[in-house]
């Protein structure tokens, strides 16, 4: 991931919309990379169109790396080469950590959101994953499986090096209170929902700022 040091506090990582249309989301993107130190951009487009994938992180890609921010594909391994991207982002836990870091090599990223489950984070960072997600951390009808107490957090940023993200259904007081114990905060939905995305993502920041 960037370099984006500062302080002691948790670098952003952005996530992208799920649906967008690349022409008008690509200058909103755009506006935040240029106002905000970001580590990671991940590519979440949700599409069975190869095409439409290709175009958009031809777009990504060339905004993310014109700022030095790396961009990943949030599943999809196969595709990263191919599309010139960063790494990818896997959505199954540990199950195939090993086989993607094989097949991308070294110097890809291979991120992992394993949920709740301490141990399949454990498990993906024994297999080659370079950070691992936990999420959600608050309630949303968009945000699967059961809430990540905070002592998860706690306890990894004790017991382990692997750097770990925290996701999902995000607000202001929840920013406040995992920022101690989480190396980067992984941001989307809860900015892009917004008509000023920037000015949402302040607000979001502001405990840690």
């Amino acid at each position: 991931m960037a370099d984006t040091t500062q302080t002691d506090q948790p670098n952003l990582y952005l996530i992208t919309p799920t649906s967008f249309e690349t022409e008008d989301f690509v200058p909103r993107l755009a506006a935040i990379l240029d106002a905000e130190p970001v580590a990671c951009l991940r590519l979440a487009l949700v599409t069975e169109d190869e095409d439409i994938m290709a175009r958009a992180a031809d777009a990504l890609r060339e905004a993310a790396h014109a700022r030095d921010v790396p961009l990943v594909l949030s599943g999809h391994a196969g595709l990263v080469e191919r599309l010139g991207l960063d790494g990818v982002h896997l959505l199954d836990g540990p199950r195939n950590v090993r086989a993607t870091r094989k097949g991308l090599g070294a110097d890809a990223i291979v991120g992992a959101f394993c949920g709740a489950l301490r141990h399949d984070g454990m498990t993906a960072g024994e297999a080659g994953a370079d950070y691992i997600a936990f999420g959600p951390l608050g309630d949303s009808a968009l945000a699967a499986g059961p809430r990540v107490d905070r002592d998860v957090f706690a306890w990894w940023s004790e017991m382990i090096e692997l750097p770990v993200v925290a996701e999902g259904a995000l607000d202001v007081e929840l920013v406040a209170r995992f920022a101690p114990v989480t190396d980067f905060f992984a941001i989307g939905a809860e900015i892009w929902r917004e008509e000023d995305a920037l000015a949402a993502l302040r607000r979001l920041l502001a405990p840690i700022r």
